[in-house]
């Protein structure tokens, strides 16, 4: 077990607690980030660019002039590439860019970026992300003072309204509840601070 210090939001000292080391405390490795990833985006791309083949422009399939006699080569139909406003050749379709990726590895993926936060320093952890009114100018000052300006907030199974409120205005900051923490968020942004409900609710995830 790791021990760590919990702070609340005017940066005192208000305890310690025991981390699991076997999900915070893993070997970083680089590759299995990566591959998670890049399994997230993948799913948030929307693959909805989307060109015309020939079977689907808006023109006449009628042979445009005579076989022989002309002078021009031979077509068989406006619709051709060749011409203005004509089907395009292996253009883009509708596709989903998303693939698989098995939730044993997933669930790895989320220990290997904690532990990496855990290994940097970057991991805090405090008492409660709560708040007795929505006011985003006094957030600001006590996580200005924390030195928490760029920091992704993870609580238990539900985020607290006042305290999301009050930091949905201030540019580096994200809340999410236990349910939404993911890799790329945890690595997107410098540092990570847990409540003590986000640290049992994340063993209870991923024993």
């Amino acid at each position: 077990m790791m021990k760590q210090d919990i702070l609340n939001l005017d940066n005192k000292n208000v305890g310690s607690i025991e981390l699991d080391e076997s999900i915070f405390g893993l070997e970083v490795r680089p590759d299995i980030l990566h591959r998670v990833v890049v399994w997230q985006l993948a799913r948030l791309q929307s693959g909805n660019h989307k060109t015309k083949g020939r079977s689907e422009v808006a023109l006449t399939p009628a042979k445009p002039f005579k076989q022989k006699g002309g002078g021009r080569a031979r077509q068989g139909s406006r619709k051709g590439t060749q011409f203005r406003k004509g089907g395009i050749v292996f253009g883009p379709v509708v596709r989903d860019h998303s693939h698989e990726l098995t939730k044993k590895f997933r669930k790895l993926g989320l220990k290997t970026a904690l532990s990496a936060k855990a290994k940097e320093g970057k991991l805090v952890i405090i008492d409660e992300a709560k708040l007795s009114a929505p006011k985003t100018k006094e957030l600001q000052n006590k996580l200005a003072a924390c030195g928490l300006t760029n920091s992704l907030f993870i609580d238990g199974k539900e985020v607290d309204m006042n305290f999301a409120l009050a930091s949905r205005n201030i540019i580096g900051v994200d809340v999410l509840p236990t349910i939404g923490a993911n890799v790329y968020d945890i690595l997107r942004k410098d540092k990570l601070v847990l409540t003590k409900d986000a640290v049992v609710c994340l063993g209870e995830r991923l024993k």
